[in-house]
């Protein structure tokens, strides 16, 4: 892989970003929102920074899937990635642009997520790793949805109602115990449960291999997806 189509790339989807509305408000949505809920609303008993815990969980579900899916069907869609790949640009090239520039700019919204929870030191380590970890697993989810489909209507139609279950499953899991139960090998609801111990520093070994089998599964199929794609 040459760097300089790489970079080629991130700087492309910079640029693209500013004009597509839909892939920027995936990145400052639940940020914002953190912010606003954390300094407007303040109810006894609440845990501690609960929206901050709570939209970061669903941050990592909905922003990295989404972007990733919507930039990968758009291209194929106006023909833009064909045309990229016809400029000597390789497949795994334009895959990592796209991957460094979606990781990189969910990771920006990660930090005002630290902010909003005060997190620092190695809390502050803790949650952005746990964070970059998610946000890694949806954003190659969301690279195989995308290229898998044929435009941005069959894309939206199977990652929609995936982000909702992965966004709001941590939600419905702490309210319903049987939700709990099976949400608990879902990468996002882990991402819930480490994130909100971040100021504890409690990491258990059921936490990572957990996460660990759905890396593993998730770039499994990303690899199935690339592969019947044939973006070679």
């Amino acid at each position: 892989m040459r760097w300089v189509n790489i970079k080629a790339v991130f700087g492309k989807q910079i640029k693209e970003t500013l004009k597509n509305k839909e892939v920027l408000i995936q990145f400052m949505m639940f940020p914002l929102l953190a912010v606003i809920m954390e300094n407007l609303i303040h109810i006894e008993g609440m845990p501690e920074h609960y929206f901050t815990n709570l939209f970061s969980a669903m941050y990592v579900g909905m922003a990295p899937l989404i972007a990733t899916v919507a930039i990968l069907a758009e291209e194929k869609e106006k023909g833009t990635l064909r045309v990229l790949l016809m400029a000597n640009v390789k497949p795994g090239e334009y895959l990592t642009g796209v991957g460094i520039y979606v990781w990189s700019a969910c990771m920006l919204g990660s930090c005002v997520f630290v902010l909003t929870g005060g997190y620092r030191g190695s809390e502050a380590f803790i949650f952005l790793g746990t964070m970059g970890i998610g946000i890694l697993i949806s954003m190659v989810l969301g690279a195989a949805i995308g290229a898998m489909s044929r435009n941005q209507m069959s894309a939206t139609a199977v990652s929609v109602p995936m982000m909702l279950v992965l966004a709001f499953l941590p939600m419905l899991a702490a309210f319903n115990e049987t939700i709990e139960k099976a949400a608990r090998f879902v990468y996002t609801q882990q991402i819930s449960l480490l994130v909100g111990r971040a100021s504890e520093k409690v990491i258990n070994m059921q936490n990572v291999g957990i996460l660990a089998i759905n890396v593993f599964l998730v770039f499994v199929f990303f690899l199935y997806a690339y592969r019947k794609a044939e973006l070679d």
